[in-house]
């Protein structure tokens, strides 16, 4: 009977430690919830101070996002089963966009994975979702009909695509690649009508003022 007592009282330990490790690591969820949306509300705030040209701004949003990040990434190494959470996912590839599209849009190198401490799969989701970005960069262009910098984007965007297109691997080491790759396509698409169109535009008036010129 001694021995029964014994082993329940060792039990009655140990169900409080599982408890104990269970709080720790649920308080943990709520500061990575908390530290994902932080994170990506400044990326967001860093990619339109991009595209309004406010880069210092831009790069402030990034150091900021880029501390919730770390301390988002030191979470995980407290509880590694969180890994694998969608909400931290987003943050690192939104975290990613931010700093690529800065990059594209400011004629800089892109930064590797690795520079970013972003895994690949969320890294390559970023550079697909950044083709968007460079064509609101194209269309803020086309409107204010300053060209100078949109066929350099279009062809970074096929560039990005056609390398897409050769990362053949399964989809659960690339965090579903294959839909951000089909949406580059349409985007693409899309961009490359919009800017032959505003260019054949721009040479038929080019044309007419030169005819006009010529008039007596």
């Amino acid at each position: 009977m001694a021995e029964k007592v014994s082993a329940l009282a060792s039990f009655g330990e140990i169900a409080e430690e599982i408890r104990a490790e269970l709080s720790r690591q649920d308080l943990l969820r709520e500061e990575a919830l908390v530290l994902s949306r932080q994170t990506i509300r400044a990326a967001a705030l860093s990619i339109r101070a991009t595209h309004r040209q406010e880069f210092g701004e831009a790069e402030d949003r990034l150091s900021e996002a880029r501390q919730y990040l770390q301390r988002l990434h030191e979470i995980v190494v407290n509880c590694p089963l969180f890994s694998s959470l969608g909400y931290i996912t987003d943050a690192e590839k939104e975290y990613a966009e931010a700093c690529l599209t800065c990059a594209l849009i400011r004629d800089r190198p892109i930064p590797r994975p690795e520079e970013l401490s972003v895994p690949v799969a969320p890294y390559l989701n970023a550079l697909g979702e950044t083709v968007g970005e460079l064509r609101r960069s194209i269309l803020d262009a086309l409107r204010q009909d300053v060209l100078s910098h949109c066929e350099a984007h279009l062809e970074t965007m096929q560039q990005i695509y056609d390398f897409l297109t050769t990362v053949d691997f399964p989809e659960a080491l690339t965090g579903g690649l294959r839909r951000t790759t089909d949406t580059v396509r349409r985007i693409l698409e899309n961009t490359r009508a919009d800017l032959t169109l505003a260019l054949r535009q721009r040479k038929l008036e080019q044309a007419l003022k030169a005819a006009e010129k010529r008039l007596p």
